[in-house]
């Protein structure tokens, strides 16, 4: 499938019969062009960048070299579930990097949303660098680009893939899922035999956590804010209709509660659930209050730091989907 055009006469895939006709189909193309060459991929754990992982290490084996990079801003369960699936039962070559401190180090104090994305971006692509730098013989790149990348964003996907490398790792490109819709992609990953949690993750930023632990990021708040979303997640998945998106915040502000009979100082967390079609509108998804009072509970009981929880049912516009 060469060319950034998907053809007309190209079908929809849409079940696994389809699926598996593409995932040979690429596994052509792909043997063909790297031939006896080596690939590296930055492995987000994200569902493009697993499918894309996964369609490699089927055509290729262990040409292929996995560089997932855990920069403290992943939800709960995320770097090792990456670990299990890519490395203990797919076997790839996959090379883990804990840049944890390097990258909160980096972010203290720092609380304009902007500099936060930048100083992620820098970071993730000095680790990555410095990880290919240290092998020898990659010739290419591969990527988890996909067709509304191409159409949107001139075939650029700065928060899974890997732009603005040095001159001398300018890579050939691997790109098998791009001319691909993200339904498509979740259809490949189900027979390529991706766990269902991995194939269907939600969407979920570049900066990850880093936008939902607003302001300046302190490690107890991104550390409450890791459970907090993971109970979120974990009793809203348990609804017959599931929203497109839902998670938690927890905004740079304190307010007082009462514990043991005496006040003290901590942290709200936001529940925030939506539903899209195109992301660039959204209506906010009326929960039932059974789970929100389950999640309240929860919280309150098993997240340290929290005393108050609240549901953020606003609009797309007015409000954004992510807090910052």
């Amino acid at each position: 499938m060469s060319g950034n055009v998907r053809p007309e006469s190209m079908k929809r895939i849409v079940n696994k019969e389809l699926a598996e006709a593409f995932i040979e189909e690429q596994i052509r193309e792909i043997r063909e062009q790297v031939g006896n060459r080596k690939v590296l991929l930055a492995l987000s754990g994200g569902v493009d960048s697993s499918v894309v992982a996964a369609l490699l290490i089927k055509a290729i084996g262990k040409k292929l070299t996995c560089v997932h990079v855990n920069h403290g801003l992943l939800r709960k369960g995320e770097p090792e579930q990456v670990i299990e699936v890519f490395r203990n039962q797919m076997d790839a070559n996959l090379i883990y990097v804990d840049a944890v401190d390097r990258f909160l180090d980096a972010l203290k104090d720092v609380s304009e949303p902007e500099t936060k994305r930048k100083i992620i971006g820098k970071i993730f692509i000095d680790v990555f660098v410095e990880e290919a730098r240290k092998l020898e013989g990659v010739e290419l790149l591969a990527q988890g680009t996909i067709y509304p990348d191409i159409l949107e964003s001139k075939g650029v996907k700065a928060h899974h893939n890997v732009g603005g490398l040095p001159e001398d790792l300018k890579f050939e490109l691997v790109e098998p899922v791009k001319l691909l819709y993200k339904d498509e992609v979740r259809v490949v990953g189900e027979a390529l035999g991706l766990p269902h949690s991995m194939v269907y993750r939600q969407p979920f930023p570049g900066p990850g956590l880093g936008v939902r632990c607003t302001g300046a990021i302190t490690r107890d708040r991104l550390n409450s804010l890791r459970e907090a979303d993971a109970i979120v997640r974990e009793e809203i998945g348990k609804l017959e209709n599931l929203p497109w998106q839902f998670f938690a915040v927890i905004p740079d502000i304190q307010s007082t509660g009462i514990k043991d009979g005496k006040r003290y100082m901590g942290w709200p967390v936001v529940i925030r659930a939506i539903d899209t079609v195109d992301a660039v509108t959204a209506k906010s998804v009326i929960l039932p209050i059974e789970t929100l009072l389950t999640i309240r509970d929860r919280i309150i009981a098993e997240v340290p730091g929290v005393n108050r929880v609240l549901w953020d049912y606003t609009d797309k516009p007015v409000s954004t989907i992510e807090w910052e």
